[in-house]
């Protein structure tokens, strides 16, 4: 694992006790059902990893931009408030 991935997982896993692993969060940033099941895990990437972190990670993981973009739009929307990746 890199640095990238073990700071993201130890962010998400210990805000919420989660012991996803790299490809587990990675399936679940772009599964829309994440968004309508207001996924605490995929929150806390989007809110409390740097976006530095999070570009790395999606980046790491060969994410499909578009669909990350577009859970951090509806996750920004639903909690009103702004988060790096739904510019």
């Amino acid at each position: 694992m890199t640095d990238v991935t073990t700071h993201v997982l130890t962010t998400v896993n210990a805000s919420y006790g989660a012991g996803l692993s790299a490809r587990q969060l990675a399936a679940k940033i772009v599964d829309p059902s994440s968004v309508t099941t207001c996924d605490a895990s995929v929150f806390a990437f989007f809110s409390e990893v740097s976006p530095s972190m999070q570009t790395a990670f999606v980046e790491k993981m060969g994410l499909d931009k578009l669909a990350v973009r577009d859970a951090a739009r509806q996750f920004s929307s639903m909690a009103d408030i702004s988060l790096p990746l739904a510019a």
